[in-house]
């Protein structure tokens, strides 16, 4: 079974975005590409116990095995040697990434306190669009009582948009809550 936001693009955002862009071609209509979510966990590199716990509580949230990402230098300011663990991040795509973006519009985003809607200004002038989660709490996959320590997380969707206007009407036609 198809993802219900992937069915979506199809019916409706598709053509509402090649009608208002005016699109010569139907390759042109931009589309979601790519989902990353990372995760730093630089507080972990003493505790083993700790960086297992998040790279599952990301892996539940993702529906994916994350990939923990090792430093590639040595920083003696913060401890840190080369090969050390110090994140873990997934990439999604396909219908978990549609699965995902649909679950995080709309049950995880307004589950976040005191939210009126996401920043309009994180575009990065090529179409892709970041974001910051302060807690892992917002997402419903997690139980509040398992939880060892509060961690945020960053999350990009990367589009094939060629301007931040274009990405920005897919975004919000997919139902991304941007603020008023």
């Amino acid at each position: 079974m198809a993802a219900r936001m992937r069915e979506r693009y199809k019916k409706e955002v598709f053509p509402a975005l090649q009608e208002k862009f005016h699109y010569d071609n139907v390759m042109q209509v931009p589309k979601l590409e790519k989902i990353t979510l990372n995760m730093g966990l630089g507080d972990c590199k003493d505790n083993a116990k700790l960086l297992e716990m998040a790279v599952k509580e990301m892996a539940i949230i993702a529906g994916q095995a994350p990939v923990v990402t090792k430093s590639r230098k040595s920083i003696a300011n913060f401890k840190i040697r080369s090969g050390m663990s110090v994140g873990c991040k997934v990439t999604l795509r396909g219908d978990r990434m549609y699965e995902f973006a649909d679950k995080f519009f709309n049950i995880a985003l307004p589950r976040v306190r005191d939210f009126k809607g996401v920043s309009k200004n994180s575009f990065d002038g090529r179409g892709n669009y970041s974001m910051g989660v302060k807690e892992q709490l917002i997402f419903p996959e997690i139980v509040y009582d398992q939880v060892e320590k509060i961690r945020g997380m960053d999350i990009v969707f990367t589009t094939t948009a060629k301007t931040d206007e274009e990405a920005r009407a897919l975004l919000e036609l997919l139902g991304m809550p941007f603020e008023k």
